[in-house]
């Protein structure tokens, strides 16, 4: 079922590479749509009406400063839309969208390498963020731009009101998630009210997005280096298979509640119930600091640290990168709106105002979020980030590798008589032939 499954997508890969790489060779270098300028730069970032008014006021002030004009277009439906602009040799000149599309981006051919030195101010990113956008051969495709870490939202008056403490292990979580479920912590003398809220679809990799926390934190992972350039799946190790079968047995299949009804087949969209106000806890990321901050008051939720399991307490780290879509003529400018969107300046713009943050970590590492965003909680966020997290990895394409760790993980929750050794050893096998069509296994 898995070479089926992946043998479907291998197709409708190749095919959509087949139009991208044709891209990357033309590089045709046209003037940016409805701007009448030829040197202003159409970018594109993946955003909602309220993430791209911050956008808005962040470019705004980048024209200002320079006198280069913006051509700004916020795309819902980004891949989508990318796949067809590539079918016409016409790719945005900047693009802003996640860290984790940089392999499949740089695969498929849209992408134009980066020398970090040739960006200004590329001294204030650290290391470990830079890292974070190399590519296969060794080269930069990506300028980080935001970066986030998963924490532990809590509601922090049923917490106190149970008289439980702060969770600092999977066992204190699970007590709590366990509370919040039988001893009805919002009083109205109902069994109404869930332990945690769990995003655990399939759809577009949901639960391996969520999950990935609780691998890393039992001292498992997805796929990792093999020393010789490429990359080897590891889910049938013994900390995978002790992991995930204390997720099965304790998240989806004991105790009734800890989980929210429908878990499975929730995406975040839908996985509501934490701002609903009938559930305790989520695993999520800072941008819904504020959406609960509306939705249930600043005072009701604490913002904690992820809890540590057997093999400590990274959590999710994800973030947003400047890409240059491959094409040429434009480099100067490009590179002058990287500069800026990276300074102190362009940084805390992003940061503040009356919508959406589009940044929420600053990679200048001359900020601290706490006092951008002028809130103590984000000091937790951004020690996570530092501290204690990890991220997919960036340099094969991963969509791929997510989307079947999410379909097994999805179907080893649902069915709780599964095998967990045994769906996790077909795994391995399908993300071998994930590696393998990437070139990325022998």
């Amino acid at each position: 079922m898995g070479d089926v499954r992946r043998g479907r997508r291998l197709a409708a890969t190749l095919a959509a590479a087949a139009l991208l790489f044709g891209t990357a060779a033309c590089g045709a270098d046209s003037d940016s749509a409805g701007s009448g300028d030829p040197n202003a730069l159409e970018v594109w970032t993946r955003s909602n009406p309220d993430s791209a008014a911050t956008y808005d006021r962040v470019f705004a002030a980048f024209t200002k400063k320079t006198g280069i004009k913006i051509d700004y277009q916020p795309v819902v439906n980004f891949d989508q839309q990318l796949q067809s602009r590539a079918s016409t040799k016409d790719l945005p000149d900047v693009m802003i969208n996640d860290t984790a599309l940089m392999g499949s981006y740089q695969h498929q051919g849209l992408l134009k390498p980066i020398d970090p030195a040739s960006i200004s101010g590329h001294g204030q990113i650290d290391a470990k963020t830079w890292s974070s956008t190399v590519g296969l051969d060794g080269r930069h495709y990506g300028i980080p731009y935001s970066r986030q870490a998963m924490t532990l939202m809590v509601r922090k008056d049923w917490r106190e009101k149970l008289g439980l403490p702060q969770p600092e292990t999977w066992q204190d979580m699970l007590t709590l998630a366990k509370a919040f479920a039988t001893r009805d912590p919002d009083g109205d003398g109902k069994k109404d009210t869930y332990g945690m809220v769990v995003p655990g679809s399939a759809q577009n990799g949901y639960v391996a997005w969520w999950g990935a926390s609780y691998l890393w934190q039992g001292g498992a992972k997805i796929i990792e280096p093999d020393g010789k350039g490429g990359y080897r799946p590891v889910m049938d190790s013994a900390a995978a298979v002790r992991t995930v079968s204390w997720m099965k047995d304790n998240l989806f299949c004991g105790d009734k509640n800890v989980v929210q009804p429908g878990a499975l087949t929730a995406v975040t969209s839908t996985a509501t119930n934490f701002q609903d106000g009938n559930a305790g806890m989520n695993l999520t990321g800072p941008y819904n600091i504020v959406t609960f901050d509306g939705t249930l008051g600043k005072d009701k939720f604490e913002v904690l640290p992820a809890p540590a399991g057997p093999a400590g307490s990274d959590a999710l780290a994800e973030g947003e990168n400047v890409y240059f879509g491959a094409r040429t003529g434009k480099d100067k400018q490009e590179k002058a709106l990287a500069a800026f969107l990276v300074s102190p300046e362009g940084q805390k713009l992003a940061m503040t105002g009356k919508n959406q943050p589009v940044v929420r970590i600053p990679v200048n590492t001359t900020l601290d979020a706490a006092k951008v965003h002028d809130d103590p909680r984000w000091s937790v966020v951004q020690k996570a980030y530092r501290e204690a997290s990890e991220q997919f990895p960036n340099a094969p394409d991963f969509a791929p590798i997510k989307q079947d760790t999410a379909d097994s993980l999805n179907a080893l929750f649902t069915y709780c008589g599964s095998d967990v050794g045994a769906g996790l050893q077909e795994l391995d096998d399908t993300l071998a032939g994930d590696l393998k069509d990437q070139d990325l296994m022998p």
